[in-house]
């Protein structure tokens, strides 16, 4: 086998290890609100921080300790100033399977999301970005190609926020990094919640491993559970793994995606609502699992900044998807995304941001090794060429 045939070999066994995922279906253009539950534990922990001033602080600040972790990267801008100074600012969240349904691999980040806080023009802007888009990570271009959502795992969260970066020419502030097990353990420590379900499913969470089955039904807050896959049960209050299921189901869903995102979105607000009582912000356990299942390098004076300056941009939300197209390389799916996509999506956030435009950024988030560029840069101008022509 040549050379060139023995590095491709080499590079498809190493991506098997973290890209062995299923496409999801992508979401039609036009988006509704999308409160993702990782976002809603942010709006948690400003809505904690917009109370501290009237009940115990030293709990709270133990708990944003416990949660921050460096990027281990030089940003690109002093970004303590700008929440000093009250500037708009970015937040990437990034959503792992880690500790969901009892999974214990290190979490490909599947959910992804690029958030700006502008509190001038009191909006938040959401951007998600699609987990599959080709990239060369930061750090580890010698691994190209993989997926975005491979770069926590390879070269960690420092990784993702540079990557993204540069593929965007938008810079990136913070990140936080949150788990799906923390979103069934926050429900069983606020006691559970009750969410009406938009259509009607059945759902086996783990089929391969037992047969525990839950039955929604639209339009009810009621459900059926069944640990044995039999023998059924009527509840009205979601625990956490109830939470869970009914939240992950994809494939069923006639939405795709976009279905359970609205399903998230309702367990969300369901959540928040049960959590926003200052008995239920102050409870040491709610605190302390937070504390466990989130990561971010926003420290705790930065927070409170925050609470302080920034809360009036809650208050509107803009949401919006980065688009891009399906393409096979090297046996592999991956999302492309054209130019010209890119380019608006660029503007939107930096505009957001309060910043002046600027061309978009690197076509692969990274330097590509000249032995893998050719193919990959011919699949996306062809994209270019088809989707933008000119």
């Amino acid at each position: 086998m040549d050379n060139q045939g023995t590095s491709r070999t080499a590079r498809r066994t190493q991506n098997d290890m973290v890209r062995k995922q299923p496409q999801d279906p992508r979401p039609p253009r036009k988006r509704r609100k999308l409160w993702r539950w990782v976002f809603m534990i942010i709006i948690i922990l400003i809505l904690v921080l917009g109370a501290v001033f009237a009940k115990a602080l030293s709990n709270v600040h133990k708990s944003v300790d416990n949660m921050q972790r460096s990027a281990n990267i030089t940003k690109a801008r002093d970004v303590k100033q700008v929440i000093k100074d009250g500037k708009p600012f970015s937040v990437l969240v990034l959503g792992t399977d880690t500790g969901a349904l009892r999974r214990d691999r290190t979490g490909l980040t599947d959910s992804m999301m690029l958030i700006t806080i502008n509190p001038k023009s009191k909006t938040t802007t959401m951007m998600s970005i699609p987990r599959d888009i080709m990239m060369a990570i930061s750090g580890a271009e010698n691994t190209f190609p993989q997926k975005l959502n491979a770069a926590f795992p390879i070269a960690g969260v420092g990784a993702a926020m540079l990557t993204l970066q540069n593929y965007l020419n938008v810079p990136i502030d913070f990140y936080v990094l949150a788990n799906m097990g923390g979103l069934e353990k926050l429900i069983d420590q606020v006691g559970g919640v009750k969410v009406a379900s938009p259509l009607t499913f059945t759902y086996t969470p783990e089929a391969d491993t037992t047969p525990e089955t839950y039955k929604f039904v639209k339009g009810q807050e009621q459900f059926e559970y069944a640990k044995d896959g039999k023998n059924f049960k009527t509840f009205t209050t979601m625990n956490g793994n109830a939470a869970l299921s009914f939240s992950r189901m994809r494939y069923d869903d006639p939405q795709g995606d976009y279905g359970r995102q609205l399903r998230q979105r309702l367990v969300l607000k369901a959540l928040l609502k049960k959590s926003a009582s200052i008995s239920t912000l102050f409870n040491s356990k709610f605190m302390a699992s937070i504390s466990k299942n989130v990561e971010t390098d926003m420290n705790y004076n930065e927070m409170m900044n925050v609470g302080k300056k920034y809360m009036s941009a809650t208050k509107h939300q803009e949401s919006d998807y980065l688009h891009g197209v399906g393409d096979m390389y090297d046996g592999v799916s991956y999302q492309m995304v054209p130019e010209s996509e890119k380019q608006r999506v660029t503007n939107k956030l930096r505009e957001s941001l309060a910043l002046t435009s600027k061309k978009t950024g690197t076509q692969f988030g990274s330097a590509v090794p000249s032995l893998s560029y050719g193919v990959a840069e011919t699949n996306l101008n062809t994209i270019n060429e088809t989707l933008d022509p000119q």
